[in-house]
């Protein structure tokens, strides 16, 4: 028998991750942390995922996530991640440096929709999981993660990462919300993987954003490379509510925390983008990911990180 090879997924995710995911409830309402350390360790042949929680919740998602030291078998050596249990059971899918994994928890008694983007710098994971009764999401988890390899025997290390976990718990308590005043435009390159998990190349992308309001902006997107497209729509917030108002794509999204999760359709055609697009700073620099479906089957599975550039003041003081 051939000497089995941790994955390429099990090698970006060596080492310990530390996180302090935030906690919402169905309706979007910040409800607390759960300080977390987990690991997926390739040992002969076996690999296991271990994690450590420390839960810390209101009202009664309390009772229903409060669970430690999960350990679970993973079967990795085909395209899909097969999580064996006892804690999880279902599979999760790597496209390149993002899985996106589909599981049930019988600890938590929910499906889970699970998405982790390991970002270029290979020290950081931008991490959500939206849990479900049925088609109903009963919670949410979402936050970043750091790696480190000595927290436990390192005291520098230790620090760096409790004060990198302690910012969390500032940010991600804040919204999904762009720039109110002021127009600009992300620009940066996504991977783009085909159904069968393959890398086929890369899009540069650019979106341009300009307020109309305090509430509502235009956004025109361009894209080139394996897709050569460039879209406009009008967007509105109500809340942690978005929609997505046309000419050329419409839908709407839902925002927990930094974490905006998008459905768009293209006017005229059989194809939509879901989405995830994460605010991972005070620059305004983002996690995208877009899964476009055509034919209500997988297309493309694309990702990357997009940073903003201001170009100036819209919306400015009424005299």
């Amino acid at each position: 028998m051939a000497e089995q090879k941790p994955s390429t997924w099990q090698e970006k995710i060596t080492g310990e991750w530390h996180g302090r995911p935030s906690i919402f409830d169905a309706v979007g309402n910040h409800v607390g942390y759960n300080k977390v350390f987990r690991e997926s360790s390739f040992e002969g042949e076996r690999v296991t995922y271990t994690m450590d929680t420390r839960l810390d919740a209101v009202g009664p998602l309390r009772a229903r996530f409060e669970a430690d030291k999960f350990a679970f078998g993973v079967d990795d050596q085909g395209n899909n991640r097969v999580y064996m249990g006892p804690d999880f059971i279902g599979a999760g899918h790597p496209f390149g440096s993002l899985v996106d994994a589909h599981y049930y928890s019988p600890g938590w008694t929910s499906d889970l929709r699970t998405m982790v983007h390991v970002l270029p710098d290979g020290e950081t994971q931008v991490y959500s999981s939206l849990l479900y009764d049925g088609p109903t999401i009963n919670g949410v988890f979402n936050g970043i993660y750091k790696v480190a390899y000595d927290y436990h025997s390192n005291p520098d290390t230790q620090a760096r990462i409790d004060a990198f976990t302690a910012q969390e718990m500032m940010d991600g308590k804040k919204p999904h919300v762009l720039p109110m005043k002021h127009a600009g435009r992300w620009t940066g390159e996504m991977q783009v993987f085909n159904a069968e998990q393959e890398m086929v190349g890369s899009n540069q992308v650019e979106i341009v954003y300009k307020p109309l309001t305090l509430l509502r902006s235009e956004m025109t997107v361009t894209i080139s490379g394996i897709t050569d497209r460039s879209y406009t729509f009008q967007r509105a917030r109500n809340g942690i509510r978005h929609t997505f108002e046309g000419p050329d794509v419409l839908g709407n999204g839902i925002a927990y925390g930094r974490a905006l999760y998008t459905s768009q359709h293209f006017f005229g055609e059989a194809l939509k983008i879901r989405g995830r697009e994460f605010i991972i700073d005070d620059q305004y620099t983002m996690s995208v990911v877009w899964d476009w479906l055509a034919g209500d089957k997988r297309q493309y599975m694309t990702f990357g990180v997009v940073n903003w550039e201001e170009t100036g003041l819209v919306l400015g003081a009424n005299y």
